[in-house]
């Protein structure tokens, strides 16, 4: 297990040789190794400069220690025109992470910000010839402030804090593979999850003792690394699932996810499952093979996960096809009260099956996933925002 990030969650005014402090305090004390070391601002439209400059506003959080930052998102309740911002910030750096709310935490799905998201969607994967682009940037729906892990991570505003992301499926491969029967494969990632937490929480206490930053919790989502040993789709067929998209998937991802909901910590963010196709090597050779699709990803959701991730797609998939997926995650994460993402990724020039290759390390090689459909039309093209009711309230 590793420790994918340190976040830190403040203004873009908090002082820089406090935050040089905290995230030199931060890369070395724990006993996982710690990727990185990552800022949190709030919703930039909020407090962007009128004469702001991405650049040298990126170097000098990089220059106090932040190895990549969050601008925070457009919310609902922010001009549109915002949107139109975001491509220039994310060409002008590699380390400035954006995001685009399509449905709010209040109930309030925006068709229209959808569409707008698709565009988006569109135009950022032309920065890059490979449409690596949208690696920086995702649609929220139902996303509250505060989640450690990228791109979702924005602060709400006011005093700091800071919180803790892992990549930690291995563990769940291991717990797994190490049971004779269901309940003791639960039992075992229970029990590595609070071990885990064990050695993280008594230093992440002292450390926000020792800065005046407090700790707000672990995101104990199953983040996987591309090779078979962190795989979270190897663990999920390690419970008996021929090929992660075949029939019983669905039982193993919630029943994972349920694992993680009994293990006493404190959790922000998600903690859920991440099923990152091109982040995690089973995952990757699934999709393609063509066992696992989109549809299927988005099922699991209703029962874990964060919704649609690193999802490698036709670089001429319209942008009538992108806003269906993106309302479809918006009303599932409505119904369900609960957080999704869509980090779609159109690649300029693949078709549906070709090859997908990235001089990435985090990424494993895979295919262009399939979009099933052509996209809205009629009434679910027509721009309006609609209030939904999640199926807890009667």
């Amino acid at each position: 297990m590793d420790i994918r990030s340190v976040t830190l969650f403040c203004d873009p005014d908090f002082a820089t040789a406090q935050m040089a402090d905290f995230f030199t305090a931060v890369r070395t004390p724990f006993p996982y190794p710690v990727q990185s070391t990552r800022l949190a601002l709030p919703p930039f439209p909020d407090w962007w400069p009128t004469d702001g400059d991405p650049k040298q506003l990126a170097q000098k959080w990089q220059a106090a220690g932040a190895s990549y930052i969050s601008l925070g998102p457009v919310l609902l309740r922010h001009d549109a025109h915002w949107i139109e911002q975001i491509p220039a910030l994310l060409a002008a750096t590699d380390v400035l992470f954006a995001t685009v709310e399509i449905a709010d935490t209040q109930g309030q799905i925006d068709t229209a910000r959808s569409q707008l998201a698709a565009k988006l969607i569109k135009t950022v994967s032309q920065i890059l010839p490979n449409g690596f682009g949208n690696l920086y940037l995702t649609a929220l729906a139902n996303c509250p402030p505060g989640s450690p892990f990228f791109p979702v991570a924005y602060h709400q505003g006011g005093p700091a804090h800071f919180a803790i992301a892992v990549e930690s499926a291995d563990i769940a491969l291991q717990a797994i593979q190490a049971a004779k029967t269901l309940a003791e494969a639960r039992q075992n990632l229970v029990d590595a999850i609070e071990t885990a937490v064990a050695n993280i929480l008594p230093i992440a206490q002292q450390i926000a003792a020792e800065h005046n930053i407090p700790f707000s919790g672990i995101d104990f989502s199953l983040a996987p690394f591309p090779t078979d040993d962190k795989s979270l789709g190897g663990a999920l067929e390690a419970l008996g699932v021929p090929r992660l998209g075949g029939a019983g998937s669905l039982f193993a991802a919630g029943f994972v996810t349920e694992a993680i909901a009994r293990a006493k910590f404190p959790s922000c963010g998600f903690s859920g499952l991440m099923l990152p196709v091109l982040e995690d090597s089973v995952l990757a050779r699934r999709a393609a093979e063509g066992v696992l699709t989109v549809q299927d990803l988005l099922s699991y959701s209703a029962v874990c996960g964060v919704g649609l991730d690193t999802i490698p797609l036709p670089g001429d998939v319209s942008e009538e096809a992108l806003t269906a997926i993106l309302l479809d995650v918006a009303m599932l994460a409505s119904r369900l009260n609960k957080p999704l993402t869509a980090r779609l990724m159109p690649l300029p020039g693949l078709n549906a099956g070709d090859p997908v290759t990235f001089d990435f390390p985090y990424f494993a090689d895979s295919r262009v996933m399939n979009v099933v459909g052509s996209g809205v039309t009629g009434l679910l093209a027509q721009k309006t925002q609609l209030s939904i009711n999640s199926i807890s309230k009667k």
